[in-house]
């Protein structure tokens, strides 16, 4: 890897039946592979999936069952989509979990995985890391940078809206190397980013909540930002305590 503007990276986006990389099974595909100056190749598909695709996710992608009844299954499409992936770096937004559902797919199948999870860079966390959008979600991201939109909600489309963003949040770094060894370190969140303290700012969520959510499988950035609050209270009481002159009575 040398400058960011002269590697080739691939942007991937899977869209599937739910949320659990163990259960859940891909039902779209789509891949490009990319410099800052051009789209090199892609690779988009359905997948048919083995099982019923649930009403809450077709409200999100809107594939229909119909729509994947005749499709490659898996195993039909990793292969060709492996090879176009092959070494190099994977960008994506929360890029872990489609990753991880593409790496099951292809244990539960006995395919072949090219994929270093330790050479790919989340947009989710660089959005984070830049700070400047309201929320960042994807859509929210494309609406802030003031890009096109592509259309609905679908891999292709999110993958094109991906790599505009990225291109927007790696202006800071000189090298994708840069990009991926800052991401190694957490990131400290200015507000709660989920549940009903969705958009406070960490001072103002209670404690007892804090105390909750501490011992939650959330992610490292939100593990890291409960913990450091939980700190800065800390030493504030500590701080309160040591100069109140009535405190020991």
């Amino acid at each position: 890897m040398g400058s960011l503007k002269k590697d080739t990276f691939i942007c991937l986006d899977v869209e599937s039946t739910g949320l659990s990389i163990e259960s859940d099974e891909i039902i779209e595909l789509a891949v490009v592979k990319f410099t800052y100056d051009e789209i090199i190749a892609s690779f988009e598909s359905l997948v048919y999936p083995g099982k019923i695709i649930p009403q809450e996710s077709i409200d999100v992608h809107h594939i229909t069952n119909e729509m994947v009844a005749d499709k490659p299954t898996i195993d039909k499409i990793l292969p060709e989509a492996f090879e176009l992936i092959g070494k190099h770096v994977v960008v994506g937004h929360n890029i872990g979990f489609d990753l991880g559902m593409l790496v099951q797919a292809a244990k539960k199948r006995g395919i072949p995985c090219p994929i270093n999870l330790e050479r790919s860079i989340d947009t989710l966390r660089m959005a984070r890391l830049y700070a400047g959008s309201p929320t960042n979600s994807l859509e929210m991201l494309r609406e802030h940078f003031n890009i096109p939109e592509e259309g609905a909600h679908r891999a292709m489309n999110d993958v094109i809206v991906n790599i505009k963003v990225f291109k927007y949040l790696a202006m800071d770094f000189k090298t994708t190397q840069e990009i991926i060894e800052r991401l190694k370190q957490p990131i400290l969140l200015k507000t709660f980013p989920l549940g009903k303290h969705r958009g406070t700012p960490f001072r103002e969520v209670p404690i007892d909540y804090l105390n909750w959510a501490a011992n939650q499988d959330f992610d490292q950035d939100l593990l890291h930002s409960i913990m450091e609050e939980k700190k800065r209270r800390k030493r504030r009481k500590s701080f309160s305590d040591s100069s109140n002159p009535f405190a020991d009575l």
